[in-house]
Parts: C-alpha cells; sequence; structure tokens
C-alpha cells in the first residue's frame, strides 16, 4: 500500500485494519470482525451502517466486496461506535476469548440433571427439562448466546424487581417503601406473614392508582420494552388463566394483607391480583431479557439503544434488593457466594447483574427445593469462581481470577513483541490495525528500543513517517545504549529515513511537548484524526 500523505481518517485506518493489505474486504470478512467485538448486525445503534451496506451492495456489480470507497460510505455515520468496538474499547475488550468461557460454564451446568420443573402452575409443567440457555449483554451492548435463548419463557417472579424499578422510577424510593420493606422475610415466598412493623416483603403495588389494569399493563409492557431495546416483549394468556385459575395461596395472602391494611387507600384487591399474574406472565426470551438486566448493569440507560430508561435512584434501590431479597430462601448464600443482584423466578430464570458490567440472563426450568434453577445456580456460581466479578472482589490483588475487563501481562509482552515485529518487516498494515486497537506505539523491549528504532534500523522509510505523523511518537527516544533512530538510520546508511527524521526533528520542540502518557497520547491522536 502506498502512504498517504495527509493523515488518514478513522474510516480509512478501520478499512486497513480489516483489509490485512487487500485493497478490497469481502463484505463477510467485515460482518465476521464485527460479531468478534460482540456487535450485532442487528444493533439499532448500527443501523444506519447495516442499511447503507445493503444498499450499497444492491447497487453494485462486484456485490460482495468493498473497496476503501465504498467501505468508508458504510461506516461513516456509525464510525465513533465502530472504532471503539475495534479498537477494544468496550468494557470487554477480548470478547472472543470470554465467550468462550461462558460456553465452557454453559456446557458444564448443561450436565446436572438434578430438579423438578414447577408444576403447581399447570402451563409451567409443560416445558422440557433439558431446555437452557444464557444470554449476555455487556453495557456497550457486546452480545453472546448459548443454548435455547430464543424460547420464549414467563417471567414470573423475575419481574418483581423490574416493576419495583418503575414504582421507584415514578413515585420515589420514600413513597414505595410506605407500603413494603426492605428485609428478606428468611421465610417461604408463599408464605403468609407480616414483619414487626405490618410491613410486606415486595407484595404490594404502589404504582397506578386510579388506572385500569388495561392501563397499568401497557404502561408496564412500554417500560419492559424500552429496557429490552425493543427486542422479544410478549404476553402469554394461558399462563395469566393457568395461574389465576390456581391461586387460592395468593388470594389468601391477599385478603390477609386487605385485613391489616397493606394496602393504598382505595385499593381493589382482587384487580391487583389480576395485575399481579399478569406481569407474572410476561413472556421474554434469554436475549431480551439479558438487555433487560444490561439496562440495569448500566445506571438505567438501555446499552443498545442509549436511552435512558430508568433514574439512577431506580437502579441503586433495585440492585441493592435484588442482592439481598432477589434468591428466595437461598439468597444470603448467593449474596454470600455469587456476591451479585440476582432474581429468580419458578419458569426457570435468573436474571444476573454485574453492576457497571453485563446483565445476564440464565434459563432452565428445573428447580431446586428452594424454587431456583438447578443449571442457573450452578453457572452464576462457576461464573464468579472464573472471573473477579463478586462485589468484594479486589481487582487489583485477587490473582487467581480472570478479569476480562483488561489485558494482562502476558497480552502486554505479546503487544510490544509484535509491535517491533511489524516495524522490523515494515509491516505498515499491522501498525495501523495496533493504532486503531489503542496499542501504546512507544512501547520499549527489554533493550529499551522502540518501534521507531527498529524502523529506522531497517531503513522501512513507510514505517517512520506512520510512526512520527500519524501516531506522534517521540523522535528521539534512547535505549539502553543511548542510541537513538536518527543514529540507527546513519550507521546502517538509510539517508532516506535520516532525512525524515531531520525534517520531522526541526519541527519537534521537546521543551513544548506535553507531558502526559504516551497511551493517552496515541489516543488523543487518533481521535484527532477525524
Amino acid at each position: 500500500l502506498v502512504f498517504l500523505c495527509i493523515l488518514p481518517s478513522l474510516e480509512d485506518l478501520l478499512f486497513y485494519t480489516i483489509a490485512e493489505g487487500q485493497e478490497k474486504i469481502p463484505v463477510h470478512k467485515f460482518l465476521t470482525a464485527l460479531k468478534a467485538t460482540g456487535l450485532r448486525t442487528g444493533d439499532p445503534r448500527l443501523k444506519e451502517c447495516m442499511d447503507t451496506l445493503k444498499v450499497t451492495l444492491k447497487n453494485t456489480s462486484d456485490g460482495v466486496m468493498l473497496d476503501r470507497d465504498l467501505f468508508k460510505k458504510c461506516v461513516q455515520s456509525n464510525i465513533v461506535l465502530l472504532t471503539q468496538a475495534f479498537r477494544k474499547k468496550f468494557v470487554i475488550p477480548d470478547f472472543q476469548s470470554f465467550s468462550s468461557h461462558i460456553d465452557e460454564l454453559y456446557e458444564s451446568a448443561k450436565n446436572l440433571t438434578e430438579g423438578q420443573v414447577a408444576d403447581y402452575i399447570p402451563q409451567l409443567a409443560k416445558f422440557s427439562p433439558d431446555l437452557w440457555a444464557v444470554s449476555l449483554c455487556t453495557v456497550d451492548g457486546q452480545r453472546h448466546t448459548v443454548g435455547d435463548t430464543k424460547v420464549p419463557f414467563c417471567l414470573q417472579s423475575c419481574v418483581k424487581p423490574l416493576k419495583y424499578a418503575i414504582a421507584v422510577h415514578d413515585h420515589g424510593t420514600e413513597y414505595v417503601h410506605r407500603f413494603i420493606g426492605k428485609e428478606p422475610s428468611g421465610l417461604r415466598f408463599n408464605k403468609l406473614f407480616l414483619d414487626e412493623d405490618g410491613e410486606l416483603f415486595l407484595r404490594a403495588d404502589p404504582a397506578g392508582q386510579g388506572a385500569s389494569n388495561a392501563e397499568k399493563f401497557d404502561y408496564v409492557m412500554n417500560f419492559l420494552n424500552k429496557m429490552a431495546g425493543n427486542e422479544y416483549v410478549g404476553f402469554s394468556n394461558a399462563t395469566f388463566q393457568s395461574e389465576r385459575e390456581s391461586g387460592d395461596r395468593n388470594f389468601a395472602i391477599g385478603y390477609y394483607l386487605k385485613e391489616k391494611k397493606c394496602f393504598p387507600e382505595g385499593t381493589d384487591m382482587t384487580s391487583i391480583l389480576d395485575f399481579y399474574f399478569q406481569l407474572c406472565s410476561i413472556e421474554v426470551t434469554c436475549e431480551s431479557a439479558s438487555v433487560m438486566a444490561a439496562t440495569l448493569a448500566n445506571g438505567g440507560f438501555c446499552p443498545i439503544t442509549g436511552e435512558r430508561v430508568l433514574s439512577p435512584e431506580a437502579v441503586r434501590d433495585t440492585l441493592s434488593l435484588m442482592h439481598s431479597c432477589g434468591m428466595y430462601d437461598f439468597s444470603g448464600q448467593f449474596a454470600f457466594h455469587v456476591g451479585l443482584p440476582a432474581k429468580s423466578g419458578v419458569a426457570g430464570g435468573i436474571l444476573l447483574v454485574v453492576p457497571n458490567v453485563m446483565g445476564i440472563m440464565c434459563w432452565s426450568p428445573p428447580l431446586d427445593k428452594l424454587g431456583n434453577s438447578v443449571r442457573g445456580i450452578q453457572f452464576c456460581t462457576d461464573l464468579v469462581s472464573l472471573f473477579n466479578f463478586h462485589n468484594y472482589d479486589n481487582l487489583r490483588h485477587f490473582a487467581k481470577k480472570h478479569d476480562p475487563r483488561r489485558e494482562g501481562g502476558d497480552q502486554r509482552v505479546k503487544s510490544v513483541i509484535n509491535l517491533l515485529f511489524a516495524a522490523y518487516t515494515g509491516d505498515v498494515s499491522a501498525l495501523r490495525r495496533f493504532a486503531l486497537s489503542s496499542m501504546d506505539m512507544e512501547q520499549r523491549d527489554y533493550d529499551s528500543r522502540t518501534a521507531l528504532h527498529v524502523a529506522a534500523a531497517e531503513g522501512h522509510a513507510e514505517v517512520v513517517r506512520f510512526l512520527l505523523e500519524a501516531c506522534k511518537v517521540n523522535p528521539v527516544p534512547r535505549d539502553r545504549w543511548d542510541n537513538t533512530p536518527m543514529e540507527e538510520a546513519l550507521h546502517f546508511g538509510h539517508h532516506d529515513v535520516v532525512t525524515i527524521l531531520q525534517d520531522y526533528q526541526n519541527k519537534y520542540n521537546p521543551q513544548e511537548a506535553p507531558k502526559k502518557k504516551v497511551k493517552e497520547t496515541t489516543e488523543n491522536n487518533l481521535d484527532g484524526l477525524l
């Protein structure tokens, strides 16, 4: 490739990264590379890019190849998001490796055969005990799914933190907690019991007073759709009718609460129970529910739409209660061993939140004696055993666990080797790829030699020009023998490189150089290439 005299744009850098020295990019190669970052082609944030790609392919004779101009046309409307993805600036930089670990945890839990499918609601008993799915969505919208992730199932009790979040969002914490408590009961979920202050345990619904059930249901569905990024949210009328017909215990609890005056004045208890049964019968898939969980992980912003759905107060209070009360009578053990906010439901779902990182939905119908998914519990436990996601894992000093949020030491060593080898071989395409992925282009080996030292010694003028002009590296670094790149070029007789270095150094005043970290300098320069 002939080096452009003008600085390349981010679109150019992205093209060179994916093209790897070729003049055209096969469309499937671009889409495969995109998938490796964790982004989906159906991501709402990439709509303009994908729409342009479809139109471009339809109007070109070379329908499966993109040259640089066509590529730039397709990506320019979403270049910021795409650049973040390919520079590995998302919360999980090496998403492919992380996804393979998730697949291993999934397969391990798949072998479990314990547990019974819930049958006290007849409609739930129809699900196969072999169904097993895990979906995740990070706060940057990276997606991974494995198993039966497109099969709809009812939220059941997993809807409780979601409707609680809506109530706090609309009415505030103080109002909501006039009617409900904050402590786990320590008793089975269907026990008739109030604490000594007469408080409920997340049973009464203070939201929507005065509205009809139809209006309230539509209101909640609208919220859930936004939380799910407009992915699948449905309703199982069969489950609703089944719950209603077999809900004697819930009616008993309702009348008990009414007797104790636990509901807001004027509440129609039977109507509220109908509404409760309706909400439990809302359907999701593992994929759509993982986006809901990611919205909670992301402070109330839906990761794949960028829309603010819930207030920070609502998210904080919801996660706090999920942490202490979300897993029935297993809540204490789950908080101890897993250390993450979660909510289970008798349909077999576990809604898990890793705050500021990702949301996960596990689903498998067989339940343990406490009403939690057997495979889901195993997956969550294994997840935190492998990764330092537990709330009280120390990110800096917990060496036995993986931290997928940052590259490890071995990766940093490899990056130095790769950088200097690319400089040695004159591989500008690889260097562009490294720069786009936010690699420190001034890294040094054990002799304190930089890529600029190596390129100058080998006479690779194109590499020297790229490092100086595009990456803004220091032109006068000194190795362990006090040699500069200029001295290397002189020693090996590469006069064209000497000229480039001299011309650049004439413009460079070390006294005025900003004293910033090299990595920050490289990143800021790349950001400014637009």
